[in-house]
C-alpha cells in the first residue's frame, strides 16, 4: 500500500483493516457498543466488508437491503439481494428487506421514467428512494445510527465534484458523521479513510462473496469520471486522494466554511403524509415524487 508506506501480510492486513475502522469510529465519535447500528448493504463488497467489521469489532449491527427493482439485463437487484442475504445467513445476522415495488408499487426504474427526473437515469430517485426508506427503517425500529459503505473512493470523487463547481451548501454537509437530528437518524461513514481496493482485498481475502457488477445505470456518470481523473492523479503521487479528504476535513474543523465546529441547520417539519422531517412546505421530496407518480398511474402507493 503505497499511499501508507506499508506492506502486509494476509494476516496482519485483516486485524489492520478493523483496528483502523475502530480508530476512525473513535476518532470521529461515531458511535458506542451500546448503540443498535443498521448498515445500509447493497450486495458489493464494501457494505458487506462494513458489515463483516462491525460484527467482528462487537457492535450491535443489523443490515438494511432495499429492492430497488433494477434488472440492466442479469437481474442486478435480485443477484445483490441474494448475495446479502447469503452473507447474513451465513454469519448468523439480521437483514431487513424493503422492496420498493412492494411497498410504493413500482420499481425506481419505472418510477423515474414515469416521473421525468433524471433523463433515462433513475439515480435521482433511486437516492432519493433510498435515503426515506433507511431513515424510516432506522426511525421506526429504534437503531440510533446509520451506516453506508462509503469508501475513501467515494468520498473523494463527491469532494472533487463539489469542488470543482463549488457546492457550498454540499461542502458544508460532507462529513464522516451527520448527526441526528429529530425524526432523522445519524448517519455514519466508518470506511471513509480506506481505498477501494483496500476494501476489495479485504472482501477477497475473507471470502466474502459480493457482486461484481457495477450497477447498469452508473456507466458514464459524473461520479465515474472523477474516480478515473483521481485514480490517474493517485498513480503519479499515492496518496494523493487521502490527502486531498483529510485535508478538507481539518479545513471545515477550523472554520473554512463558517464558524468552528458548527453543523448547518435548517428548519424543518414533518411531512404531512409519512412524517419523516422534510424543509419543503408540506409533502417531503419522496411524498411528492410518489403524489406524482399516482396521478400518472393510479393505484400507486403513496
Amino acid at each position: 500500500m503505497r499511499q501508507h508506506k506499508l506492506a502486509l501480510c494476509k494476516e496482519h492486513f485483516l486485524d489492520w483493516i478493523p483496528e483502523q475502522t475502530a480508530r476512525f469510529i473513535k476518532k470521529y465519535e461515531m458511535f458506542t457498543h451500546h448503540e443498535k447500528v443498521l448498515v445500509a448493504v447493497s450486495g458489493g463488497k464494501d457494505s458487506l466488508a462494513l458489515w463483516d467489521i462491525l460484527v467482528r469489532l462487537g457492535y450491535q449491527a443489523d443490515g438494511l437491503y432495499i429492492g430497488l427493482g433494477i434488472d440492466g439485463g442479469f437481474g442486478y437487484s435480485s443477484e445483490s439481494h441474494r448475495l446479502a442475504q447469503k452473507f447474513a445467513d451465513e454469519n448468523g445476522l439480521h437483514l431487513h428487506v424493503v422492496d420498493v415495488e412492494s411497498e410504493y408499487g413500482l420499481p425506481v426504474p419505472v418510477l423515474a421514467d414515469i416521473t421525468h427526473r433524471g433523463k433515462g437515469r433513475p439515480c435521482s430517485v433511486c437516492g432519493l428512494a433510498k435515503r426515506h426508506v433507511m431513515n424510516r427503517i432506522a426511525r421506526d425500529l429504534g437503531y440510533a445510527v446509520l451506516a453506508t459503505g462509503h469508501n475513501l473512493d467515494d468520498e473523494a470523487a463527491v469532494l472533487f465534484g463539489n469542488t470543482l463547481n463549488w457546492l457550498g451548501d454540499y461542502l458544508k454537509r460532507q462529513a464522516p458523521v451527520l448527526p441526528e437530528t429529530p425524526g432523522l437518524a445519524r448517519k455514519v461513514k466508518p470506511l471513509c479513510r480506506f481505498y477501494e481496493r483496500e476494501m476489495t482485498a479485504y472482501a477477497l481475502l475473507r471470502s466474502i462473496e459480493y457482486i461484481y457488477e457495477e450497477c447498469p445505470y452508473s456507466a458514464g456518470s459524473k461520479t465515474t469520471y472523477y474516480k478515473e481523473l483521481l485514480n490517474q492523479l493517485e498513480t503519479e503521487r499515492p496518496g494523493a486522494k487521502l490527502t486531498f479528504y483529510t485535508k478538507f476535513l481539518e479545513a471545515r474543523k477550523g472554520g473554512l466554511f463558517g464558524e468552528p465546529d458548527t453543523n448547518p441547520t435548517m428548519e424543518l417539519h414533518p411531512c404531512t403524509n409519512c412524517g419523516q422531517p422534510t424543509s419543503a412546505p408540506g409533502l417531503c421530496s419522496f411524498c411528492r415524487l410518489m403524489e406524482r407518480a399516482a396521478s400518472v398511474l393510479p393505484g400507486t402507493s403513496k
